[in-house]
């Protein structure tokens, strides 16, 4: 099988089986999604779902988590992974919006990456499920799955982001992000992948290694 006929394969795979994949965040707008996001990194949606809802309570715009001390926002995110160097980024990232964005949430990923605690995966997701920019997120999650579908060889998450949207259609470049993460977060696990109960087996490199080993 050569790459083409795999990403091609595993993609119709996808549209057929997970036609509706969406982001696991709980947000309403661009300025909650970009802060749920910073506070994902290393740490499970589920957790950032359960600290969100008290933050955006107290500090509901980009104005008030400007004004916000540091100490009042890691009060909010202490059982988030990183919360005190997480509570500066956000302070952080509200005070630039605030003075190079009007308030606003920048539409592209160089934009993006300049804001405090927002690198290239977060800016990613950002541009991706906001602005519809035809790009992919590549976190620990799709880089694994990736590799072991045969999409990549990428030694970094860059290298595996250009393979993905070299070879994945511009249209499909947003939900292949989630399809990816979600496939990675619930079949294809770090340690023990559910091999025997998932659908891309006759599609996978890393299947088709250790069924003949």
């Amino acid at each position: 099988m050569t790459k083409a006929q795999r990403y091609e394969a595993i993609v119709a795979w996808f549209k057929e089986n997970v036609p509706v994949a969406q982001s696991e965040l709980v947000f309403a707008d661009p300025y909650q999604l970009i802060v749920s996001v910073i506070l994902s990194a290393q740490c499970t949606d589920k957790r950032v779902n359960m600290v969100t809802p008290e933050l955006f309570r107290r500090f509901p715009t980009v104005k008030h988590l400007a004004a916000a001390s540091t100490e009042d926002i890691l009060e909010c995110i202490r059982s988030v992974s990183y919360p005190n160097s997480k509570a500066a980024h956000l302070k952080g990232m509200a005070e630039k919006l605030l003075s190079d964005f009007g308030g606003e949430v920048p539409g592209t990923v160089q934009e993006l990456m300049t804001l405090p605690g927002v690198g290239r995966k977060t800016a990613n997701v950002v541009a991706s499920i906001v602005f519809q920019e035809p790009v992919i997120a590549v976190d620990t999650h799709v880089f694994r799955v990736s590799h072991r579908l045969g999409l990549s060889r990428g030694k970094t998450p860059y290298d595996v982001e250009k393979d993905l949207e070299k070879h994945i259609p511009v249209a499909d470049r947003a939900v292949s992000h989630h399809w990816l993460i979600l496939h990675g977060r619930y079949v294809c696990t770090a340690r023990a992948p559910k091999c025997s109960e998932c659908g891309l087996s006759g599609f996978c490199a890393y299947f088709s290694r250790n069924a003949k080993s």
